[in-house]
């Protein structure tokens, strides 16, 4: 076997295979014998079939499949031991192998095109300068919490007739047509001037307004259209609503009763404390989303300041290629330049890796999965309970229903990206710059991912 790689440019190759009959005869005839035990021909005892008649009935299709099998590990086998840098998979030479006479040729060549990613560079130092965005909890974001928590755990009544501070479910459909959604009103989150329309209304009564004049909040407004907040935004014009059920939600007193059903029995003793531990909260919480936005923030900076040269053709046609009729021009133009950023993404994260030796065990994979079976099932006070159960529940859940063990993957993935990111943090400059929970809302909606 001969195999070599031609390369066209710094993104694009083509490796080379020839192949002699010795290559892959010795394969070929034990796939013959190996029918002629198993083959159950009328006119013959099973496993005395003779290699003759194997071959002449099944010859073709094992040479076929024993070539491409000897082809196949071979150029996965180059790779590897090239250590080349490739994206997607090897393309096959379609127009070669379509040429290939299988009845009368002893020897063949197949060639593939492969997408090439030359070595590159990763800066990992105080140089590299990215903003973190820690959100600030202010009096208002506490006391709107605490407003919500007292309407989320207060006394439903279901009035006859709608009033000030009613909650309205219906259907909702934009007047002159027929189609209609499930919709959830607060009269609470409608424009002050619009309430009056909604007020002194019965089951079954039906109520028509501007979306726009009703719902100067994007997400009421969404809310009441059932859709997304991105669609309720260039979603205008004349809507009606068909009311089905009205309640009504006296807000709970805030006592003993409201911290146990919050933060459990007797986690809170009084409302200073009450107080305090939702603070605590809302700053965990915003915590989650300042580190998810910091990682983001650290992914476009490497992305966008990352010089690696990108087989962009090669790519597109993989693509194309690969995705049985699904991924067309139309879809490229649109999203192949996401689908890009995410590739060179990896391939730094992927270098990262290897230059600081990041690696995840296994073992590191079963405490997770434990530890996420614990939060499941009530914390840690379910690993006394299970004792060595917990391992076993552990393993089940890793090597999943299908044996396939996609959450081992995915496990495994989550701690690789985390000690990943966490190399970055360590190594570069992050700068804080603290924000209102509006301004961070704000720059999210900015962010390009």
């Amino acid at each position: 076997m001969n195999i070599i790689l031609d390369k066209q440019s710094a993104t694009d190759g083509i490796i080379k295979i020839a192949l002699t009959e010795s290559d892959y005869q010795p394969k070929v005839e034990e796939k013959v014998k190996d029918y002629a035990r198993k083959a159950n021909i009328k006119g013959f005892r099973q496993g005395k079939v003779p290699s003759g008649v194997i071959k002449k009935m099944f010859g073709k299709s094992i040479l076929v499949e024993e070539v491409n099998h000897v082809v196949s590990h071979a150029v996965s086998d180059y790779i590897k031991e090239q250590k080349l840098r490739i994206l997607g998979d090897p393309m096959p030479n379609q127009e070669k192998a379509f040429g290939i006479d299988w009845d009368t040729q002893k020897d063949f060549e197949f060639e593939f095109q492969i997408g090439l990613v030359e070595d590159f560079e990763v800066d990992l130092s105080k140089k590299v300068k990215v903003k973190s965005y820690p959100i600030t909890v202010d009096q208002a974001v506490i006391d709107e919490t605490l407003e919500d928590i007292k309407q989320r755990f207060g006394n439903v009544t279901y009035p006859e007739v709608t009033e000030a501070g009613c909650n309205l479910y219906g259907e909702i459909s934009k007047v002159g047509e027929t189609e209609h959604k499930g919709s959830y009103i607060m009269l609470d989150k409608v424009a002050k001037k619009e309430q009056k329309k909604f007020i002194g209304l019965k089951k079954e009564d039906v109520v028509e307004f501007d979306i726009d004049k009703a719902f100067e909040d994007a997400k009421a407004k969404a809310q009441a259209l059932n859709v997304a907040e991105e669609e309720a935004e260039k979603i205008s014009g004349a809507y009606s609503f068909k009311i089905t059920t009205i309640s009504k939600v006296e807000p709970a007193a805030i006592g003993q009763e409201l911290f146990d059903k919050v933060f459990g029995p007797n986690t809170v003793k009084t409302e200073e404390e009450f107080i305090d531990k939702i603070k605590s909260t809302i700053g965990e919480n915003y915590q989650r989303e300042t580190e998810h936005m910091l990682d983001h923030e650290i992914q476009h900076y490497y992305v966008d300041n990352t010089n690696i040269t990108m087989p962009e053709a090669f790519l597109k046609n993989w693509l194309k290629n690969s995705s049985n009729g699904e991924v067309t021009d139309a879809v490229l133009e649109k999203e192949f330049n996401a689908y890009r950023d995410s590739l060179k993404w990896d391939l730094i994260k992927n270098k990262i890796a290897e230059d600081k030796e990041i690696k995840v065990e296994g073992e590191e994979v079963r405490e997770k999965a434990k530890q996420f079976i614990m939060d499941q099932f009530g914390g840690p006070a379910i690993a006394s309970q299970l004792g060595d159960k917990l391992n076993d529940i552990a393993n089940n859940y890793l090597s999943g229903q299908d044996g396939k063990g996609e959450n081992f993957m995915k496990i495994y993935n989550q701690l690789r990206h985390d000690k990943i990111l966490k190399a970055i943090k360590d190594n570069i400059t992050v700068t804080e710059k603290p924000v209102s929970l509006e301004e961070f809302k704000k720059h999210a909606e900015t962010h390009r991912h």
